[in-house]
């Protein structure tokens, strides 16, 4: 890609080193090599020196052998070093004692950078294309190997990759260097650096090619993209195109990229290569949760119901307080939104409180960066039977809207950024609700990292349903707090109105939490922590309930996890809580 000229004669990097083998050499006398050098050089000698990596050699006998040993040893060791910018080393081979000879190094001053230039040619240079003009300047205050840096050929490679990477990858996809030199000045000590980034013509994006599609409908593909011909190419998108279509249950693989080809550049073809998954899953599994107790779950998934590209999934889930049978159809996506529908029957007995539930419900769902909306209208009948209290029905037909924002590092185990979801929705009279009711809700967590891997966490959630009473709202639509992600230190669910001798939800809810974790090691960490919160069905009824305590985390393959230990307060309990570290 470039050449560089030095001004004394350097030859290639890591040259072999041909030791000739001596005949009878059994009978010669051993030879152990040492190495006399700074610290700053001496791995890398050791590493790559031929004779301080034999472990069988022998003093040659004839006195032009030894030259010969000595001179590529030295030539060796000389190329080495050029390559981490030390252009005027010294090297001597002490072969005073017959069996013991010593390389000593003096490797001399550390080449530095003394200038760059670096000069750009195509249309990204093209005079009139002031719009990129700040492109340029970013380009070339991003150069990683400044003036003043020590010059390595390492680094001096890895620039020069960095800039065209950073060419090529919006708009120039054909971008390629036509000329670089490194002019090396050995008795000064620096380097002169120019290098020349022709980037060709701007790309522009054509229409999908799609190959390896055999059951699965022709269009499926176009409808998860959101590429449209005519934009500049960015590998950025491209890339989340591939990872979106990989994350389908549809692909096994996926491959996405177009073809650089400068005549192309007007409309160059998308080129997707896939290969299809197998379309049925069955899948078991099991777990406990101190919320819910122990589970076993098996599901079904049809990942191309009636040759359509329709996803059918379909479950059992069996817990110790909760049971539910579901069956879902998600439509394939379009442009941003991915409309789904399916049905529900679920039965919980939580606090003393039995709800049997069966609906069937709509939603659409759409993704933009890290906003996530969902708007889901839901079809239900319910029936709740609190202990020692009247038992009760409704049917109603309720919307709601929800909008979330995961600004965070990593979704799996965050430790910086934070989570903002808000929800409205409700139900009228006029559609089969017992009255006119509008619910809100809003939660908020915050990920700060302390000193190193440690992470302080700040959580509040807020929730209000606007109604005359709770009489006829559905469950879903009232507040309960308390257990493993809400008030620690409480059963789940056990914060709200108490109707008879069972908890039922309310209309108000309020709950915060402080935690500080600290990570001992990668995977094993501890936390202490303090929650509070309540439901109640008026403002005057809240009384914030306190829990605090410590635990432990473990980062495991299947995802974080958490067991705390925490005292609640105005309970006067100690309790055991095990789950999932992190909710979302």
């Amino acid at each position: 890609m470039g050449r560089t000229r030095c001004l004394v004669r350097v030859a290639a990097v890591l040259g072999g080193l041909a030791l000739l083998p001596v005949p009878g050499a059994y009978a010669q006398q051993a030879l152990a090599v040492g190495l006399d050098a700074p610290d700053a050089v001496k791995p890398l000698l050791e590493r790559h020196v031929r004779l301080l990596r034999r472990a069988d050699l022998v003093v040659p006998e004839a006195d032009a052998d030894r030259a010969a040993m000595t001179r590529r040893t030295r030539r060796e060791v000389a190329e080495l070093l050029a390559t981490e910018g030390y252009f005027s080393p010294r090297v001597r081979i002490d072969r005073s004692a017959a069996g013991q000879w010593v390389i000593q190094v003096e490797p001399g001053p550390r080449t530095t950078i003394a200038a760059v230039n670096i000069e750009f040619e195509g249309e990204l240079a093209a005079p009139g294309a002031t719009a990129e003009l700040e492109r340029l300047q970013d380009l070339r205050a991003r150069w990683s190997l400044p003036v003043g840096d020590a010059f390595t050929q390492g680094a001096w490679d890895g620039a020069k990759q960095q800039l065209l990477d950073a060419v090529s990858a919006r708009r120039y996809a054909a971008a390629r260097i036509v000329r670089s030199r490194a002019e090396i000045d050995p008795e000064a000590a620096t380097a002169r650096l120019s290098v020349t980034l022709d980037s060709g013509p701007a790309f522009y994006l054509g229409a999908l090619e799609v190959e390896g599609l055999e059951h699965l409908p022709a269009d499926l593909v176009q409808r998860y993209s959101l590429l449209r011909p005519g934009t500049p190419y960015d590998r950025e998108e491209l890339l989340a195109f591939q990872t979106g279509l990989q994350n389908t249950p549809h692909f096994g693989s996926v491959i996405v990229d177009i073809e650089r080809d400068p005549a192309l550049a007007a409309a160059v073809p998308i080129r997707v290569q896939v290969t299809e998954a197998l379309p049925k899953y069955v899948g078991f599994g099991a777990g406990f949760s101190t919320n819910t107790g122990a589970r076993v779950e098996t599901t079904y998934r049809d990942s191309n119901l009636r040759g359509r590209g329709w996803e059918f999934a379909t479950g059992l889930r069996v817990e110790q307080r909760r049971q539910a049978l579901y069956a879902d159809v998600f439509l394939p996506p379009k442009g941003r939104h991915r409309d789904s529908f399916g049905a529900l029957v679920e039965r919980s007995d939580l606090e003393n409180l039995v709800v049997t539930s069966q609906a069937v419900g709509a939603t659409r769902s759409a993704t933009r960066g890290d906003i996530e909306t969902q708007l889901a209208l839901r079809l239900q009948h319910e029936n709740i039977a609190p202990a020692g209290a009247p038992q009760r029905s409704n049917n109603t037909l309720t919307a709601n809207w929800t909008w979330v924002k995961r600004a965070v590092d990593d979704l799996l185990d965050p430790t910086r950024g934070y989570v903002f979801e808000y929800q409205v929705g409700g139900g009228t009279a006029i559609a089969l609700a017992e009255q006119d009711f509008v619910r809100l809700y809003s939660r908020f967590v915050r990920y700060q990292p302390v000193r190193g891997s440690d992470v302080f966490i700040l959580r509040a959630e807020a929730g209000m349903t606007v109604a005359d009473s709770r009489e006829g709202i559905p469950q879903d639509f009232l507040f309960r707090t308390g257990g493993a992600q809400t008030v620690r230190g409480y059963d789940y669910q056990s914060l709200g109105v108490r109707e008879g001798s069972a908890t039922v939800g309310g209309r108000f809810l309020a709950a915060a939490s402080a935690e500080y974790v600290h990570w001992f090691k990668p995977q094993w960490g501890g936390a202490v922590f303090v929650d509070a919160g309540d439901a109640a069905d008026t403002r005057d009824d809240f009384d914030l309930r306190v829990g605090y305590g410590v635990g432990a985390r473990w980062r495991s393959p299947a995802g974080p996890l958490a067991i705390d230990l925490a005292w609640g307060h105005q309970a006067r309990s100690l309790r055991l809580h095990f789950g999932v570290a992190i909710a979302f």
